[in-house]
């Protein structure tokens, strides 16, 4: 059994982080149907001509040969380089929370990272880690080789986030990081104010790269199931506050909308794609979903 595998395996993955991490096989059963990767190179560059053969996509006939030929060809291209990707984990105390969901909000990013690092190894791209909070803390280079899916779960299960972040500052020194283009995929649930991070993925985008943000919030977080008077307690900073549940939930809920609209609107326009999620919701599906709608706009 390759290392990836035994990785992925759901009884292994329960000893070290208690997740039900199925991402080899949600990957290749996704993979099946689709003709092509929605993870792929930024540029192609025209290569030659070949005939056409059944199968083929039409999109690609050469029109102008067939009106001087009368005969079929399609238009060969490659990818002028592999796409490069990067994890990027958030590692803030208050991802480690979750009020009654199985899994926390870091666990839920671990396992939509390690389908997408599956996906990037499955077609032979390399795909790197970094972990940050309010600095960057790990950083592992990007590989194609099957064992890296190994080493960066390896990583992972052994951290327990903790303390506070500054995503913005964090983003801003990974941008400066990176040597060429990449695809830049980042998991956070973004509890700071959005301004500085917007301008922090601005950055990224500015460099050239393409940029997935995942918005992991807890379920509780989104839909505030709360009654009574209740404490709550900062998990970032030693502060605590008691409300009435009842009396705040409109109010909560409206920002919760505003909050999520801000990064959606801000990211439309920075060419960014934005995927809202809460941790109720699960998480093969949601990556599903997501993944669909990417190939076809493709």
């Amino acid at each position: 059994m390759s290392t990836h595998e035994k990785y992925l395996r759901p009884e292994v993955i329960r000893q070290v982080a208690r997740l039900d991490l199925r991402a080899k096989f949600i990957v290749e059963g996704f993979l099946a149907g689709l003709h092509a990767s929605p993870l792929h190179g930024f540029s192609v560059e025209f290569s030659e001509h070949r005939k056409y053969v059944p199968g083929d996509d039409l999109k690609d006939l050469d029109w102008t040969v067939y009106a001087k030929t009368e005969k079929y060809y399609v238009k060969k291209f490659q990818a002028e380089t592999n796409l490069t990707g990067y994890l990027v984990m958030d590692l803030s105390a208050s991802m480690a929370w979750t009020y009654r969901q199985e899994l926390t909000k870091f666990d839920y990013a671990i396992c939509l990272a390690a389908a997408l690092g599956y996906l990037m190894i499955h077609q032979q791209d390399p795909v790197g880690l970094v972990t940050f909070d309010t600095a960057i803390r790990a950083s592992l280079p990007p590989r194609s080789k099957r064992t890296q899916l190994g080493t960066m779960l390896s990583l992972l299960a052994g951290l327990k986030p903790s303390g506070q972040t500054d995503v913005a500052q964090c983003l801003h020194h990974f941008a400066s990081m990176i040597r060429s283009k990449s695809l830049v995929m980042v998991f956070s649930d973004l509890l700071t104010e959005p301004g500085p991070v917007l301008q922090a993925l601005y950055h990224l985008r500015h460099r050239g790269n393409e940029v997935i943000l995942f918005h992991i919030l807890d379920e509780a977080e989104v839909s505030f199931p709360f009654e009574g008077l209740i404490e709550f307690e900062d998990v970032e900073a030693p502060a605590k506050l008691t409300i009435d549940a009842r009396g705040m939930r409109g109010d909560y809920l409206q920002a919760v909308r505003e909050f999520r609209e801000t990064y959606r609107v801000e990211c439309a326009r920075a060419g960014i794609d934005y995927l809202p999620m809460d941790t109720s919701i699960s998480f093969d599906k949601a990556l599903m979903e997501y993944l669909l709608q990417r190939q076809r706009r493709f």
